[in-house]
């Protein structure tokens, strides 16, 4: 789904039905096709805006009691490809999250056939179920799992990898923001993840917000201890109380009062013993919790016993020394260095009879390798240009898990130091690609080798395609325009470049024929618009790369100076001229007597003329003079 709708849909996402500290909440009916709160007033959204896959429900609804549990989602490799995940906002700043899923096989698809399948958070494997699944697993009615983890990059990242070609299935997911600060973050730091090994409640049955109407802030599922403890204890006694117990629901943790109402005891000074199943190649992060609720206790070293884990000492407690009656006390403890499957916890007495009204157990997983967040930009923004298909899976990040195959047709590699995953090679030849190459391929600056070739694909090469790195290029039989760009001109490592059968046009720089000359292997054929290299056409002289060339752009500015220069040239002469014509006429009352003594010349000979004109014809006499 694009990040448009996705953020579209999140603007009307119901409000939280829990008060929490904390803003960010998801709870997510796999499978689901509506939005609908139960009746412990939890809005579940249908996950149809989240991921990819396929819908189904139980093969037996009435055996669950809980509406979204009757729903799953399945994700078919054959179609959505190995890997499938959901991805989900949240805060942008980075944070810790509660993450829990709710796992049920029940025979959905009639084949009888528990499936394999790995989940990660994150880019960490947190998850593996390998078919067939244990007996106590695969016929009840599902089982819930949950881990602490941090988000540094405003998405949470649950992603589902096939094995054996079966499909892997959720029923429900759940993301909660949780304190920063719970579980020792400061001490384990947020570059690993607490998977959960069993959240104990002791002398209680399963309970905790979802399932039950008993609050817990950071929404924890509290399980029954009765099946971890050992065959050795006996003569255990629960205890109970409705005083309120002080100390509980606090920053960080915010562990629930109901959790310390509760205990259970050994009489007779028998030894409290606990058998936990384990993963021997981590850590695992022990979290005890004490509350002296006995009335019959009442000063410091009544009650005091020792902490044994795998036979080792590593603490004696006094719950009403350490913060006195109906007072919460938790204490932790950091088991290593693991030599067998089975973790040992033993409360041994010393004075009194031992305590506890819960325990949690943490592995504490490193997390894997990530890409470089560059990168992931970078590929994404390729998923979408290339429209890759959804048969091909890329899904989450592209190279992590390690242990998983990276996106089909990526290879990836750890960068200098160790500390990230890059891309180093592409290939997606034939793939029936329809789109264009996005400009974010920038991003790849570890990339040696990319392959588009034999598909559909059209726009112009990005001007940072390629970066020092690149070593072999091979765009051949596409659909592709315009020139190549010069940033392939100046890569050092290039050997091979197939830009063979496609509409490019324009002059090619020099560099790029250069890689033929020099030992590697060059194809530029069947590409009529480009020229300028001995097996191609030569370039028009003022015409390249469908623009001007720089001949054509210094004759244009040749030109304009000429004409420039011949018009101030003109202007020079006119303005000279203009200030050189000076008016030699005679001043103007000489020219007004001047025309005077005209006019009567004029006169004068007209009369002249006139007199003797009538002399002629007689009509005067001529006067002698006396």
């Amino acid at each position: 789904m694009s990040p448009l709708i996705l953020s579209f849909f999140l603007l009307f996402l119901p409000p939280l039905s829990l008060s929490t500290p904390f803003n960010i909440s998801y709870h997510i009916d796999c499978g689901g096709s509506t939005t609908f709160t139960d009746h412990f007033k939890t809005t579940w959204l249908s996950d149809r805006y989240f991921t990819g896959g396929a819908t189904s429900v139980v093969s037996e609804p009435l055996q669950f009691s809980l509406q979204q549990e009757k729903t799953l989602r399945f994700f078919p490799p054959t179609t959505t490809g190995p890997k499938n995940c959901y991805i989900l906002p949240t805060a942008v700043h980075g944070g810790r999250y509660l993450f829990r899923t709710f796992t049920t096989y029940d025979n959905y698809d009639g084949k009888k056939h528990t499936p394999s399948f790995e989940v990660s958070v994150e880019g960490t494997v947190v998850f593996s179920y390998h078919s067939p699944w244990t007996e106590s697993v695969s016929s009840s009615d599902g089982f819930y799992s949950d881990l602490i983890a941090f988000v540094s990059d405003g998405e949470a990242d649950v992603c589902f990898y096939s094995i054996a070609t079966d499909p892997p299935i959720i029923g429900t997911l759940e993301v909660i923001e949780i304190d920063p600060a719970s579980y020792d973050a400061s001490n384990l730091g947020n570059d690993t993840v607490l998977v959960n090994y069993g959240r104990l409640s002791c002398g209680h049955h399963k309970w905790g917000p979802g399932i039950s109407n008993d609050n817990d802030i950071m929404w924890r599922l509290w399980q029954s201890d009765v099946e971890f403890r050992s065959k050795n204890t006996t003569g255990v006694k629960v205890i109970s109380t409705t005083r309120a117990v002080g100390g509980t629901n606090q920053k960080p943790n915010y562990f629930p009062m109901k959790l310390y109402q509760t205990a259970v005891t050994v009489v007779g000074n028998g030894v409290l013993e606990y058998e936990l199943n384990v993963d021997a190649k981590v850590d695992y992060l022990l979290w005890f919790h004490f509350a002296e609720i006995s009335s019959t206790v009442t000063k410091g070293g009544q009650r005091v016993f020792d902490v044994l884990v795998n036979g080792v000492s590593v603490n004696r407690i006094d719950v009403f020394k350490a913060v006195g009656g109906f007072k919460a006390y938790n204490w932790h403890y950091v088991a290593k260095n693991l030599s067998s499957t089975s973790l040992n916890l033993k409360l041994v007495p010393v004075v009194g009879e031992p305590i506890l009204s819960g325990l949690e157990t943490y592995a504490i997983v490193p997390n894997d390798l990530a890409t470089v967040p560059d990168q992931v930009v970078a590929m994404r923004a390729l998923k979408d240009s290339l429209q890759i298909p959804g048969r091909m899976g890329w899904n989450g990040d592209p190279c992590a898990p390690t242990t998983w195959d990276a996106w089909e047709g990526v290879i990836c590699r750890t960068n200098k130091d160790g500390s990230a995953l890059v891309i180093s090679q592409i290939d997606l030849g034939s793939q029936g690609l329809k789109g264009f190459i996005s400009d974010r391929i920038s991003l790849l600056t570890n990339l040696a080798i990319l392959n588009l070739s034999s598909n559909s694909l059209t726009g112009s090469l990005p001007e940072g395609l390629g970066q020092q790195s690149l070593v072999k290029l091979d765009l051949s039989n596409n659909e592709l325009t315009g020139a190549i760009p010069d940033s392939l001109a100046s890569l050092r490592n290039l050997r091979l470049v197939l830009l063979n059968d496609n509409k490019l046009e324009g002059r090619v720089p020099e560099q790029i024929y250069s890689v033929g000359v020099h030992g590697g292997a060059i194809d530029l054929s069947a590409n009529k618009g480009l020229c300028g290299t001995p097996s191609l056409p030569d370039c028009p002289l003022f015409w390249s790369n469908g623009r001007l060339s720089r001949g054509g752009k210094i004759a244009i500015g040749l030109s304009c100076m000429v004409i420039v220069m011949l018009l101030l040239l003109v202007t020079y002469i006119c303005i000279r001229r203009k200030r050189n014509d000076y008016d030699f006429g005679l001043p103007h009352e000489l020219i007004s007597m001047a025309a005077k003594r005209n006019r009567y010349h004029r006169q004068k000979s007209l009369m002249v003329l006139e007199m003797e004109s009538q002399h002629a014809k007689g009509l005067i006499p001529i006067m002698k003079p006396q």
